[in-house]
């Protein structure tokens, strides 16, 4: 799950392009909401023991986190979509009512398989036969 992380914050801070699997965005999304609801139970616990020093420290790390973590986001978010072989732009669907049920489901859909607009199967990229693989996924 950390490695997921890592590889969208470190290997892909901001690549628009290219297609991610369904492991990468979910295991993203996990880590990253792990550590959301780490740092608002601290804003909590703060409030509940009246620490206004922790309080600011708290809301300080969270507005940190939430900008560095914006980017890939939207990011891993747009390849997902990708490998769905639709546009990133379809990110926006979630801004209309009960759009984001319509971005839920492109996100849990498998990917295509092989090459669509956006680039290689990530599952299976180029120079590994699908005989090779059988019995390794």
């Amino acid at each position: 799950m950390l490695d997921w992380w890592k590889k969208v914050m470190i290997d892909n801070y901001a690549t628009f392009s290219g297609r991610a699997r369904r492991s990468e965005y979910w295991y993203f999304m996990l880590f990253h909401i792990v550590i959301m609801f780490s740092l608002w139970m601290g804003l909590f616990i703060a409030i509940g023991i009246g620490s206004w020093e922790i309080g600011m420290l708290s809301v300080a790390l969270l507005g940190l986190y939430i900008l560095a973590t914006f980017l890939p986001s939207l990011a891993v978010t747009a390849r997902r979509l990708h490998d769905v072989n639709k546009s990133g732009w379809m990110y926006l669907i979630s801004l209309i009512p009960f759009g984001s049920f319509v971005l839920l489901y492109y996100m849990v859909l498998d990917g295509d398989r092989g090459r669509n607009d956006y680039g290689e199967d990530p599952k299976m990229p180029v120079g590994r036969s699908s005989i090779s693989q059988i019995g390794r996924e």
